[in-house]
């Protein structure tokens, strides 16, 4: 169910409020180049910046504005239990298909904690579950062990594991099953995680070029290695360039010199500067997304 090129949608701001109606546009944007699912209120979502109230309504949005056509895996996560278990409540009644549900950051806990916490998560509501391990976010790991006694959950179906560690897809698939979802959080790493057993991504990149990150899935999805390697090469520059400037800072300016959304953001967040744009620019040239004047 979950696979290929999912989207961590960015939240577009006007005037310092969610603005809906382009919500609604960039969804549709993405169904239509192909993209195969959605996440609204991820990190890249600048979930951390927005109201309980803002974050539902963009879920909200997304599920109406998707209509069933791709699955929608609602950021749900927080440090706190307690507010995890609400999101991913909430989220529910609004018809997504899973949440996504970060390693609780800042607290630090370990394993028992971690396990604990998703079990609370996976007891309280009936809805499946994506564990998301991104280390270099929350300064926790979820190592292998953990991971696969998580998997164990009633509703736990799969990971996005943005560490990095290729050797990590082998490791949980021998320990918990093919059956277990695997998707990686990292772009450039996308290619060999996929090589490795993975079976998508959830995609920063494919905000800004959701045409050849939908084709570079479907290639890797297909065996067609030689047309993944020549698409990999194309979108490489562009994942480290968003990547050049806190993000999403360096995705809103790529989309809007696409003229599909603005580069407004919130604080502590702010706009990219001259080198990280530089950088944009040139690997959006590469990806054949721009001209070169």
């Amino acid at each position: 169910m979950f696979k290929g090129s999912i989207t961590a949608l960015v939240t577009p701001f006007k005037n310092g409020a969610v603005d809906e109606a382009n919500v609604i546009e960039l969804c549709e944007r993405q169904i239509s180049a192909g993209t195969h699912g959605v996440v609204p209120c991820g990190t890249t979502g600048e979930s951390a910046t927005l109201t309980f109230e803002e974050h539902m309504r963009v879920i909200e949005l997304v599920v109406q504005a998707s209509a069933g056509r791709v699955p929608v895996i609602a950021g749900t996560g927080s440090n706190s239990t307690a507010v995890a278990i609400q999101n991913q409540a909430r989220a529910k009644t609004l018809g997504v298909d899973a949440g996504l549900v970060v390693a609780p950051y800042y607290n630090k806990p370990n394993a028992e904690g971690l396990y604990q916490h998703y079990k609370a998560i996976n007891d309280a509501v009936d809805l499946p579950i994506i564990v998301y391990n991104v280390p270099g976010r929350t300064v926790v790991d979820i190592g292998v062990a953990t991971v696969a006694r998580i998997a164990g959950l009633s509703n736990v179906v799969g990971i996005k594991d943005a560490s990095a560690d290729l050797s990590r897809v082998s490791d949980h698939q021998r320990l918990i099953g093919a059956d277990f979802i695997q998707l990686s959080g990292d772009d450039p790493t996308a290619l060999g995680f996929n090589a490795s057993g993975g079976t998508g991504a959830i995609s920063v990149t494919s905000n800004v070029a959701p045409e050849l990150c939908a084709q570079f899935q479907n290639a890797t999805l297909n065996g067609d290695w030689d047309t993944a390697r020549a698409l990999n090469d194309r979108l490489t520059p562009l994942h480290h360039a968003l990547f050049s400037s806190a993000s999403p800072g360096p995705t809103k300016y790529a989309m809007s010199l696409l003229g599909v959304t603005g580069l407004e953001m919130r604080l502590p967040l702010t706009e990219p500067d001259e080198a990280s744009k530089r950088a944009v620019r040139e690997a959006m040239v590469i990806a054949g997304l721009l001209d070169r004047s």
